[in-house]
């Protein structure tokens, strides 16, 4: 090769051993970046969901019990979503504050039996409704936006009362972090934290979260009742409003923002990290956990390697913290390496 010359720079010196890949990596994370979302009924055997292989709907005693496996591994937060029985369920979504229902007394079981763990709870009516929105439905089959916020305040104020850490609201109605800031401050909670889904989109990839809890829109009633979420969560083709969502909900006092789901999405955590100083959540949703675990279970390729590239992705996107459903296997995989 008379032609060739020797390069000058050579960036494959920095890949040439495992000790020298470890001290030039440029994303790193590790367990208390995670936030692990847990299913619970009001049962009292725990369920495995068929829908999400490995993962399951807890009772009150198996919740505490894996929240206690989390903590030993260096997991510390959890998000709370409930399954409500149907009887529960009504247009008004008022098992949604009520102070000795199902996520008020899984705080307060939390909090008095996991010492350490921060819980999170979802403020959003969908698993309340018996028209299965995050917000409530008119006669006319319109997804009321104000009258949703009056509910999910009297439901904000309920989780904080019984002692949760931060309220996420996940609804994506207009105004609603502003609202909720205002009356958690003014009945003495300045201290509970706002984790706002801030861009939520109306995503193919919710369909195995929905059917954990039972929460997809219903039809059957004497009302139309809408077939999607697509007139409050927001378009995938848009990245510019996910940045007015952003500028609002930080003017509105969040603490932490969020982009559901993370995958299909790391161009917007980009975006917000370009765009906020805030810390920002991104979540790993039913539908790419599926993703990964039918495509190992096919054969596809490593599990560990495939969640462990994905995981990075997100974190390498801007993420500050990632909820998913391999929280614990990602911290056992942490630790081996």
């Amino acid at each position: 090769m008379p032609n060739f010359h020797p390069p000058s720079h050579r960036p494959r010196r920095n890949r040439a051993s495992e000790a020298i890949r470890r001290a030039t990596r440029q994303t790193r994370f590790d367990a208390g970046q995670l936030i692990h979302p847990l299913f619970v009924h009001a049962g009292k055997e725990d369920q495995p969901i068929d829908a999400m292989p490995g993962q399951t709907r807890w009772s009150l005693t198996g919740l505490v019990g894996e929240v206690k496996r989390g903590l030993a591994m260096g997991i510390d937060k959890v998000v709370l979503f409930p399954k409500i029985d149907d009887a529960l369920k009504t247009p008004a979504a008022e098992e949604a504050h009520n102070p000795d229902g199902l996520i008020p007394e899984a705080v307060r079981r939390l909090k008095r039996d996991c010492a350490g763990v921060c819980v999170i709870t979802d403020v959003a009516l969908d698993p309340y409704n018996a028209d299965g929105h995050d917000g409530l439905v008119s006669d006319a089959g319109v997804v009321l936006n104000d009258p949703t916020i009056d509910v999910l305040v009297r439901q904000a104020l309920c989780h904080a009362e019984a002692g949760a850490d931060i309220v996420a609201p996940s609804d994506m109605m207009d105004g609603r972090v502003g609202a909720i800031r205002a009356a958690l401050d003014a009945a003495g909670h300045a201290d509970i934290g706002i984790m706002a889904y801030t861009a939520k989109y109306a995503s193919a990839f919710y369909g195995p979260f929905r059917g954990a809890l039972d929460s997809a829109p219903r039809s059957g009633s004497d009302k139309p009742i809408p077939t999607d979420k697509t007139s409050y969560q927001m378009d995938p083709a848009n990245a510019r409003e996910a940045l007015r969502q952003l500028a609002l909900d930080e003017a509105q006092g969040a603490d932490i923002v969020m982009v559901k789901p993370a995958l299909p999405y790391l161009d917007i955590l980009r975006e917000f990290r370009s765009a906020t100083n805030l810390p920002i959540a991104a979540y790993q949703v039913s539908g790419e956990y599926v993703m990964l675990k039918a495509s190992a279970a096919a054969g596809a390729g490593d599990e560990r390697a495939m969640v462990m590239e994905a995981m990075t992705s997100i974190f390498r996107s801007g993420a500050d913290m990632v909820l998913t459903y391999y929280a614990h296997d990602i911290a056992r995989w942490l630790k081996e390496r």
